[in-house]
């Protein structure tokens, strides 16, 4: 909920925000799992086909980001809850890449800034910590940034539209609200007691390396061996890791066989009308169990659908988002201490919801971008960031025919990865690999 203030006008004329806000449901936890080798922080990156200009991109930067008030924000502690508040302190600023991507974002570091933004070479990257907002309000802050950035190089024709904001407009109350409050009204709250999940073992990486390997393939070929299995290119992709999960699960000696699990955001923008830039997802888990028989890679396809048809639809979302509103809504909860609050809700996450899934797999979809800009673009990225736990996290994107699928680990081991593409070429698709592994 926007706390409302007043406004002052910056250099350019555009009245900056004074307003303060509550994290919304989702954003409250992430602050809670922070810990010296861990942040919350996604990464977005659009690849141009040109290279870029730093003094045009820091330009761009400046004059974008003001339009998004819950970015331009630091976080603040109270002493019963957490709060964004704005942010004019000098920055952020732009800078070359880095090796490991996602590093820790510490609140009081960056002149408070919870967002970066890279660039090397031809390619546009930015980070965000996830108590400001999920990916699609990332993506909205790195098109509009890269529309501004080509409109300075003088390219004419881009529309504000889809991602693209208009960096001129105030912002729409819509934007910067809370949904899951709006949508918590389910007259019952479905428990969610899940048994615990298989997880990857393997050797930590030293302090804040991140992993990558980037798989490149095309859409019509994804789109043909998902066809092949009545499947769509979600479902076909989350079998593929599910069956990677699988055959390491198999090889590892020793322990017993679990469930294997994947921990899958799914975008509630898709299931009730909100245009929040702030987080609006929640988590499905599609799954299979081993310990029941031996599945093949067609029954694996099938439970994946089954699943998603069961679980993806607007009653049993409702349910969900009432249940996880229902402690934030308790009186008492929200009068108890806020240090209290992070040992509770960090104890439960350690011990209870990071064990419900083997890895993280988060689909963005194909990615519409106005016409105007098409001709500039070459590909998405998009990285969950670093795992909280000892695992990997994939997730993917599509542009035009081009549809990458981007892993990131803090373990040595690369099974995982390995066995998800040598079945995407078994299935008769092309994948180029990417990696900045040695």
């Amino acid at each position: 909920m926007a706390k409302t203030g007043t406004g002052k006008r910056n250099g350019g004329g555009k009245e900056q925000h004074k307003d303060w806000y509550e994290l919304d449901l989702s954003a409250i936890v992430y602050p809670t799992l922070q810990r010296r080798d861990f942040s919350s922080v996604y990464r977005l990156s659009v690849v141009l086909k040109e290279e870029i200009c730093p003094d045009v991109l820091q330009k761009a930067l400046d004059m974008t980001l003001p339009r998004f008030p819950t970015y331009k924000a630091a976080i603040r502690k109270g002493l019963f809850w957490r709060y964004l508040e704005p942010n004019d302190r000098p920055g952020p600023f732009v800078q070359e890449d880095v090796k490991n991507p996602c590093q820790p974002m510490y609140f009081k570091a960056n002149n408070r800034y919870l967002v970066r933004v890279y660039y090397f070479r031809n390619r546009i990257a930015l980070e965000a910590h996830h108590s400001l907002g999920d990916g699609t309000g990332g993506m909205c802050v790195l098109l509009t940034m890269t529309a501004t950035y080509l409109r300075l190089l003088g390219v004419e024709g881009i529309e504000n539209q889809g991602f693209v904001l208009d960096i001129e407009r105030e912002p729409d109350p819509g934007e910067l609200e809370d949904a899951y409050m709006r949508y918590a009204n389910a007259r019952v709250r479905p428990p969610r007691l899940e048994e615990k999940a298989y997880r990857v073992r393997g050797t930590a990486e030293p302090f804040y390396t991140l992993n990558i390997v980037d798989g490149i393939v095309s859409v019509s070929e994804v789109m043909a061996a998902a066809k092949e299995y009545h499947a769509t290119i979600t479902e076909y992709l989350n079998a593929v890791l599910l069956y990677a999960l699988l055959k390491k699960q198999e090889e590892s000696p020793g322990g017993r066989q679990r469930p294997v699990k994947i921990a899958m955001p799914v975008n509630l923008r898709r299931f009730f009308p909100s245009i929040t830039l702030r987080n609006f997802i929640t988590m499905i888990y599609p799954g299979v169990d081993p310990r029941l028989g031996e599945y093949t890679f067609e029954e694996i396809v099938r439970q994946v659908h089954d699943y998603m048809r069961y679980h993806l639809n607007e009653k049993l979302l409702r349910g969900d988002i009432t249940t996880n509103a229902a402690t934030q809504r308790n009186p008492f909860i929200r009068v108890v201490p806020l240090f209290l609050k992070d040992f509770v809700v960090r104890l439960f996450y350690t011990k209870v919801q990071d064990r419900n899934s083997s890895a993280g797999l988060t689909n963005m979809g194909a990615l519409q971008v106005p016409e105007g800009m098409r001709p500039y673009i070459e590909r998405f990225d998009i990285y969950m960031g670093q795992p909280f736990s000892r695992r990997t996290n994939c997730a993917i994107i599509s542009f035009g025919d081009i549809l990458t699928v981007n892993f990131a680990s803090s373990i040595i081991e690369a099974d995982v990865e390995r066995y998800f593409f040598r079945k995407l070429v078994q299935d008769g698709i092309h994948v180029k690999i990417e990696s900045n592994r040695e």
